[in-house]
């Protein structure tokens, strides 16, 4: 019995169900089910080591170039909402008030207590925010306090000089002072601060999307080119450990000839929905409400539009936009698909009676032509049902998230032998990957589940959980730096590829019709 153990821990190849069972007959019950759930563990983990081998798969930490920090980059930030403040602590720089709770929280808490140690042992990146703008003057204050005189991660509480405010973005962008602009506002003026700050030679860091309208995005496309400055869209994704191992898995064929893709977005909140919380202070006095509509249609002041402008066609790019575009870059960045051929939209506003003109349900249709595959997605606001993307090949498909797992399909040509003789259960994994397992995670919040789940908060390097968004802004500021053409993981052409299906799916959505892209011309029809 000796003998036949040491075969199933140690040689997978030799392992089959009668061996298994002969060996654990002689065993106590309750002893059978702790060794065999061993001797399964053992011989899962020897399984994807044997795969990894045949395969040649590699699972190396991804290392684009990094710089020394000495050369200061100085940066102006357009926009601090949420997302924006996320984007400053990210670079270091956080509110007395935001640590405080932290600190508090750490107390009592290992998750939180991790993270307040990952914000202090979080790398400099050699940034300086030299100017800010936001129309909220609550906002833009609370900017200042978070990057100026008061504190700064890894200075202990060291003063700083406070960046200057402007009015407007226009001001902003000319600022000799200002090397790059982060633009952290609502999605219908991202371009025309993107195409701003290119004329005026700045970098920049866009979040996502890049565009509200198809023709802005043509524009921001050949600004950025014409200037030669450096580009990052803020999908952080791109710096995720486990889709930089799927990309690789894939390319070696380990899922056989893809066909479906399926992708998707569950929540169910208000904040999830957009029903965004209302700034007691706020009004018609400390809000520059011209400022804000910029290029959107007319309308009078609105609280409501103006802290949940996500739920209106006005300012907002809705589903598609907003959280569709997280799953095509990830799968963009995957599969290297490019632009798809056409696509098919349904859905409406099924729950969230609110007066919002945006969909909270939709299902979108991608077919790539020159792939032979689908790319499903569906959403819903009103429904928190575990879902998550699911990439389907002949011979495997896998679960992508900010884990990796592979099933054999039970039809495979690539794995029918090992099928045959039981070496590969279709209904087991045959690999999976779990960077940085047995952590604690401090989330909070559904949406900060959410996006957790998907890798979009935190990822790997080394064993230690680190921010995306940071290795993200550190990508951008390390390109900027090198100066010789380097382009980021989310430059301009994927941010274009990612506006133009989002747009394309919208319009579908809109006209209730199919569209297609036109390669060639490089059109939407």
């Amino acid at each position: 019995m000796e003998e036949k153990n040491k075969n199933i821990e140690t040689s997978p190849k030799k392992i089959n169900r009668r061996d298994v069972l002969k060996g654990l007959a002689t065993v106590p019950i309750v002893g059978a089910l702790a060794y065999g759930m061993y001797k399964k563990n053992r011989y899962y983990e020897a399984l994807n080591d044997n795969l990894l081998e045949e395969l040649n798969f590699d699972i190396s930490e991804e290392k684009g170039p990094h710089v020394s920090t000495g050369q200061k980059i100085r940066i102006g930030v357009v926009g601090y909402g949420s997302r924006a403040s996320y984007l400053l602590r990210s670079l270091g720089f956080a509110t007395p008030a935001h640590i405080d709770n932290l600190l508090q929280k750490a107390k009592t808490d290992e998750g939180w207590k991790r993270r307040y140690q990952n914000f202090m042992e979080q790398e400099d990146l050699g940034v300086e925010i030299t100017a800010i703008c936001d129309v909220f003057d609550i906002h833009a204050e609370a900017a200042i306090q978070s990057c100026g005189n008061t504190f700064r991660q890894g200075t202990k509480g060291k003063q700083g000089k406070a960046p200057k405010r402007y009015r407007t973005y226009q001001e902003l962008v000319k600022d000799p002072d200002v090397d790059a602009v982060i633009i952290g506002t609502p999605d219908h003026l991202h371009s025309p601060i993107a195409i701003e700050a290119a004329k005026n030679g700045k970098h920049v860091y866009c979040e996502k999307p890049l565009s509200w309208t198809v023709e802005e995005t043509y524009e921001v496309r050949q600004v950025v080119k014409d200037k030669g400055i450096v580009f990052q869209l803020g999908h952080q994704n791109r710096q995720t450990d486990s889709y930089n191992v799927a990309k690789n898995i894939i390319e070696k064929g380990a899922l056989g000839k893809i066909s479906l893709i399926e992708v998707c977005t569950n929540r169910n909140s208000p904040n999830g929905a957009w029903v965004y919380d209302i700034h007691p202070q706020a009004s018609e006095k400390n809000i520059d409400w011209k400022q804000f509509i910029g290029p959107a249609p007319w309308h009078e002041f609105s609280l409501e539009r103006f802290f949940r402008w996500r739920c209106w066609w006005d300012y907002s790019t809705g589903l598609s936009g907003d959280l569709f575009t997280h799953e095509f870059d990830a799968m963009n960045q995957i599969l290297n698909l490019g632009m798809p051929s056409s696509v098919m939209s349904s859905g409406g506003i099924y729950y969230f009676k609110d007066g919002r003109t945006v969909p909270d349900v939709l299902t979108m249709a991608y077919e790539f032509e020159k792939r032979d595959l689908t790319l499903l997605y569906s959403a819903t606001l009103a429904s928190e049902n575990n879902r998550g993307k699911v990439i389907m090949g002949h011979d495997a498909s896998m679960k992508v998230s900010n884990t990796l797992e592979i099933n054999a399909d039970r039809n495979s040509t690539k794995y029918k032998d090992k099928i045959k003789q039981g070496l590969i259960d279709p209904d087991k994994p045959i690999f999976s990957y779990i960077p940085g397992k047995n952590k604690v995670d401090a989330v909070t919040s559904a949406t900060e589940k959410y996006f957790a789940g998907r890798g979009l908060l935190y990822t790997y390097r080394n064993g230690k959980q680190v921010d995306t968004t940071h290795l993200h802004l550190r990508e951008w500021l390390d390109c900027i730096r090198l100066d010789n053409g380097t382009l980021p993981s989310c430059n301009i052409n994927r941010a274009f590829e990612e506006a133009m299906a989002a747009h394309m799916g919208t319009i579908s959505y809109k006209e209730g019709r199919k569209t297609y892209w036109d390669y060639e011309k490089e059109k939407i029809i």
